[in-house]
């Protein structure tokens, strides 16, 4: 028997049907593992391309009274809407709904839930999906993004085990491959393997675009260079959020990089094109062992 064949959801509340939120409902309907969804979020224009596309069922305006009929809700917000969005739904929760979210950081969207959910929290499990693209919106949304992805969760001590058990179910019918790890860890990790990486690209789009002649450079431009910034598509909301949510270890990483740079500019000046060559040569093994890892 499938996994779909044996979990289903009756009610899924989605608040922030975009890439994220609408492609986990998408997922769940392809597996048929849940039988209606309701889509709250702040444009109506979004939530009517939703509804065109098949994501959701049915239009909530008003979060509060789309999560009172809720068996999962879903908080697909960028970070820095998680405490409003809790507080606004918390007195609305029943005993039977489990809360989940997508965020790219756990210690601050468990605080707040702690904060806000109050006798909620503990059917709140935190979660981050490691699946996305450049783009945004629910147009963005597909039903294949989290297959063979892996998906953090990061319960508390508190945290019911039929509440883990329910949001490990729905991301297994995704197709999703689901770890465990520490809120910290978490944050630590992915400050440095995705907030590093996104504010870098962000910072070299933007030293080549403040140039005067940046339309010449970016019209001779090729892969390399798009290949780099491709991440720099992505909603700037959302990434504004999660450096100021990742604050501390986001500025430990960034002066590490900045030195790194900063030996790279000093060999540079210097004519050391040895010392250039084995930093390189670092890097390229560093990525090569990398890769054969992520292949085994």
């Amino acid at each position: 028997m499938t996994m779909a064949a044996k979990f289903k959801i009756g009610t899924l509340v989605v608040i922030g049907v975009g890439l994220i939120g609408g492609s986990f409902a998408l997922a769940l309907k392809k597996a048929k593992a849940v039988k209606r969804v309701i889509g709250v979020g702040r444009t109506r224009r979004n939530l009517a391309a939703a509804l065109e596309l098949g994501i959701i069922d049915e239009i909530a305006l008003d979060a509060g009274a789309a999560v009172e009929r809720a068996d999962l809700v879903f908080l697909g917000v960028p970070v820095g809407q998680m405490g409003q969005t809790m507080a606004r739904i918390a007195p609305h929760l029943t005993q039977r709904a489990v809360i989940t979210d997508a965020g790219s950081t756990k210690q601050d969207v468990i605080e707040q839930a702690r904060r806000f959910l109050n006798d909620h929290f503990k059917r709140f499990v935190p979660g981050h999906p490691i699946a996305g693209t450049e783009n945004s919106g629910a147009a963005a949304a597909f039903p294949d993004l989290y297959a063979g992805k892996k998906v953090i969760l990061t319960p508390q001590r508190e945290t019911a085990r039929s509440a883990v058990k329910l949001v490990r179910d729905a991301w297994l019918a995704c197709g999703a491959e689901v770890v465990r790890l520490g809120a910290r860890e978490q944050d630590v990790i992915f400050g440095a393997v995705s907030h590093l990486p996104h504010v870098a690209a962000y910072a070299l789009l933007g030293t080549l675009a403040r140039r005067k002649d940046a339309p010449k450079l970016l019209g001779y431009s090729g892969a390399g260079l798009r290949d780099t910034v491709r991440i720099a598509g992505s909603s700037p909301e959302m990434w504004r959020d999660i450096c100021i949510a990742n604050r501390d270890t986001l500025l430990a990483l960034l002066d590490d990089y900045l030195d790194e740079l900063e030996l790279a500019r000093a060999a540079i000046a210097s004519n050391d094109g040895d010392a250039l060559a084995a930093m390189f040569e670092r890097a390229r093994a560093a990525r090569r062992r990398w890769l054969l890892r992520a292949r085994a």
